[in-house]
């Protein structure tokens, strides 16, 4: 029987993890969110679909200190964990095992090939989607694609996501996807965070529709300074695609922030601003939605 080791509790963990079980994958979860980790350990992963809610094995690891025994790792922590989650995985991954991100931002890759070496860390895209709907619970988001760079090691795993019926291509330049994902996310979750909706309640206002366009225009900009050929020519249009083709979808930064967990603002927004200014683009909405994120992350905190 394959078995994987899934780094991370939240909405798309529960969701590959839920599919790679379903398939007959033996599938363990490592993380530090008690409150999602105790759900798993009682009631297996729920997934919530139009039958009702069903249910699948899977272990959590809390032993760091074995043997590494794991070949394969999904990493689906949010970015500012991944630091923590590289260093816990580096004790249970093998020396010829493979660590696959699909995280969300940029640099997630570097802090684990840094950690883990670069022949243990490979890096993906994916448009599939969840929402947490409680610990341990998770409601799909519909169709989706995972893309990856094409690296060695990963042969087995792709076969493994085959097995679980999850749409995978490798593809030689993986920065396009990267930075295409990108935009996408700095145009749709800072503002559906700070409003407070749904993703294509931004298509019901001029003014948000402006602003989500803007981003993702600065986004671009940055992109293409650094020699980034994205797979869009209109940056807005895409942004206001995926908004519609994800309309009644909560954003991962809204969901983290009605839980009060901290958000990925820092990877996406943040790195765009730190990117533009090395590099001398302008990114001055991407500046100003990084400190109203970072404000409202402040002020929540301090009620």
């Amino acid at each position: 029987m394959p078995e994987i080791l899934i780094v991370g509790s939240g909405a798309l963990a529960l969701f590959f993890g839920s599919r790679l079980a379903r398939a007959g994958v033996k599938v363990s979860f490592l993380g530090t969110w008690e409150e999602g980790l105790a759900a798993l350990d009682r009631y297996g992963i729920r997934v919530a679909d139009p039958q009702g809610i069903q249910s699948y094995p899977a272990r959590v690891e809390r032993d760091l200190s074995g043997l590494a025994k794991y070949q394969q790792a999904l990493v689906l922590v949010k970015s500012w964990q991944t630091e923590r989650a590289a260093e816990q995985l580096s004790c249970l991954l093998s020396d010829d095992g493979i660590a696959l991100t699909l995280q969300n931002g940029f640099g997630n890759r570097e802090i684990l090939s840094r950690i883990l070496g670069e022949p243990r860390t490979a890096q993906g895209v994916t448009t599939y989607g969840a929402n947490l709907v409680e610990p341990g619970l998770v409601r799909p988001g519909g169709a989706g694609l995972i893309s990856l760079q094409i690296h060695p090691r990963l042969t087995d795993l792709v076969k493994v996501l085959q097995l679980a019926e999850l749409a995978v291509q490798q593809v030689p330049d993986l920065a396009s996807l990267v930075w295409g994902k990108m935009i996408i996310n700095i145009a749709i979750n800072p503002l559906t965070a700070l409003l407070d909706v749904p993703n294509g309640h931004l298509l019901e206002s001029t003014s948000s529709r402006s602003l989500m366009g803007q981003a993702a225009l600065e986004g671009a900009r940055v992109a293409h300074a650094l020699g980034v050929k994205l797979q869009f020519e209109d940056p807005a249009r895409a942004a206001e695609a995926v908004a519609e083709s994800t309309a009644a979808n909560i954003s991962s930064m809204l969901q983290d922030l009605r839980r009060g967990a901290p958000t990925e603002i820092e990877m996406l927004c943040g790195a765009v601003v730190e990117l533009g200014k090395k590099h001398q683009v302008e990114t001055p909405l991407n500046l100003i939605l990084l400190n109203l994120v970072r404000s409202k992350v402040e002020l929540g905190a301090s009620k």
